[in-house]
């Protein structure tokens, strides 16, 4: 993994980069006919001291950005990802790409420091997922529910603690890592290797303790991980479902239904818990987190493998004890500490 730095001899995209992250933004969106819009908070915001954008100098400030050979490819394909690290402050992964026969650009801003679990206020047994050594970790939510950086918070709690090979296979990098006790491998789909395929293949010759896989996209990338976790490594990934107690589920449906009994005993068998997660507005300003947690104990497993998994709910309701917890008891310790209230809970229960 290779990611060129920002030089500081671009001084016009410097100052929006900077105006961003002093404004704890998380994307920069950059498009003709408007000024320089922040996304803070989950709010698209204008920054109404700056002038409404041309395509010329839209073009002109991506321009800065792209070698010649990134020019040519975005001109060919019409879209482009790169990747830069921006003053050591900062990881910014960006898409260019044509609208209305102008280009057009977002910006991620993934702050370079990782955040501790305590500063994302993630409750303590998401910390007991970084003590394992081998198993599945699953995280869901809504896209920009904080997927990627609750993981990374895991994934440094391991680098920080214990001696490792961390293998991260993603699309794109979200989190650049620094080694700390633990050797750190990461590798990004297209810059790195040709495919999640690929990669996954050639991971189990690559002796590594703990894997992180962006997403579990399909039934391939799916199985695959349960395969890693079966053969003794421990496996995090992301997934798309509607709560933590849904996601055995959703893991399941994704195979034909003759396969699923075999997924059913190898799931019950090899994950270890699922965190689900939504950000939800604060009484003072800013997002916390609404945290649903789901460790897989016995109850749970044969739930899983008998497929009666409408059980799992009332499981997670009544293990508090063991560190689990659901949205609905999240949101309401939430609203009973003033974090947030009663307006935030409109559509999450």
């Amino acid at each position: 993994m290779d990611i060129p730095h920002l030089t500081d001899d671009k001084p016009e995209i410097f100052e929006l980069l900077l105006l961003g992250l002093e404004r704890k933004a998380s994307d920069l969106h950059l498009s003709a006919g408007h000024p320089p819009i922040l996304r803070i908070d989950g709010k698209l915001l204008p920054v109404l001291e700056r002038p409404r954008l041309t395509p010329g100098y839209i073009e002109k400030l991506v321009g800065l950005l792209l070698t010649d050979d990134q020019k040519k490819i975005l001109k060919e394909k019409k879209e482009l990802d790169f990747s830069y690290i921006f003053r050591d402050q900062a990881f910014l992964r960006a898409n260019a790409f044509y609208q209305k026969n102008s280009i057009a650009c977002i910006i991620r801003l993934i702050p370079s420091q990782i955040r501790d679990f305590e500063s994302l206020s993630l409750p303590p047994s998401v910390k007991k997922f970084a003590t394992y050594n081998q198993g599945l970790v699953l995280v869901t939510g809504p896209a920009g529910s904080g997927k990627s950086t609750t993981i990374a918070s895991i994934i440094d709690e391991i680098n920080r603690t214990k001696s490792e090979h961390i293998l991260t296979i993603e699309d794109p990098i979200e989190y650049v890592f620094s080694p700390k006790k633990s050797v750190i491998n990461q590798r990004e789909v297209g810059r790195d290797t040709n495919s999640f395929s690929d990669a996954l293949k050639a991971a189990l010759r690559e002796d590594f303790n703990v894997i992180l896989i962006g997403e579990l996209r399909d039934a391939e990338s799916i199985e695959t991980a349960l395969t890693i976790a079966e053969t003794g490594h421990l496996v995090f990934a992301t997934i798309h479902a509607g709560s933590a107690v849904a996601t055995p589920d959703r893991v399941v449906n994704a195979f034909p239904p003759h396969y699923q009994t075999q997924i059913r005993s190898q799931l019950s068998n090899v994950l270890l818990g699922v965190i689900g997660q939504r950000l939800v507005p604060k009484i003072d300003n800013g997002r916390i987190p609404a945290v649903e947690i789901m460790m897989v104990n016995q109850a749970i497993a044969n739930s899983i493998k008998e497929g009666k998994t409408a059980q799992i709910k009332s499981i997670v309701e009544t293990s508090r004890s063991e560190g689990m917890v659901t949205f609905e008891q999240s949101l309401s310790a939430l609203l009973a500490d003033k974090k947030i209230n009663e307006d935030a809970l409109r559509g999450l229960i």
